[in-house]
């Protein structure tokens, strides 16, 4: 433990703390040293135990203000959280959706790829047999015209 010297309303006290927060110490007293100060100024010298007491209810006062807020911090912090939380599940929705309808795309892409290969060879094949049926008839034709 360490000990340090504290000067508060005029007066030296010693003061316990752990080791390395003797600086923190320091600056605790000097803020309530401070606030002690300025409410007997304000107030006048109404008595150490009525400044004291005014002077601690003030710092509690702040800690409460100090604790709402971040409490108020803490909620929203944890609201945001949530919204991101929910956020990042519709982007995973969106993906996989995405994801399917690509897929289901590429499928339709690979149907009509085979329907069109399909359609190309059936459509060669009627080109070839119809042409086969031409020359059959010319040739028929030719054949009936050289008889005559």
């Amino acid at each position: 433990m360490a000990n340090v010297n504290i000067k508060f309303n005029g007066k030296e006290y010693l003061l316990s703390c752990e080791d390395g927060q003797e600086e923190h110490l320091e600056e605790l007293s000097l803020s309530l040293n401070k606030k002690f100060n300025d409410l007997k100024f304000d107030l006048g010298n109404i008595g150490e135990n009525k400044l004291l007491l005014i002077s601690s209810i003030k710092v509690m006062d702040e800690y409460f203000e100090t604790k709402k807020k971040v409490d108020v911090q803490k909620k929203e912090l944890q609201e945001l959280k949530e919204k991101f939380k929910e956020l990042k599940s519709l982007v995973y929705k969106y993906k996989d959706y995405k994801e399917n309808e690509i897929k289901n795309l590429s499928s339709t892409q690979e149907e009509l790829e085979n329907d069109i290969e399909n359609y190309k060879i059936s459509y060669e094949n009627l080109i070839d047999k119809v042409t086969l049926e031409i020359e059959d008839f010319v040739k028929k034709n030719s054949t009936n015209t050289s008889i005559s």
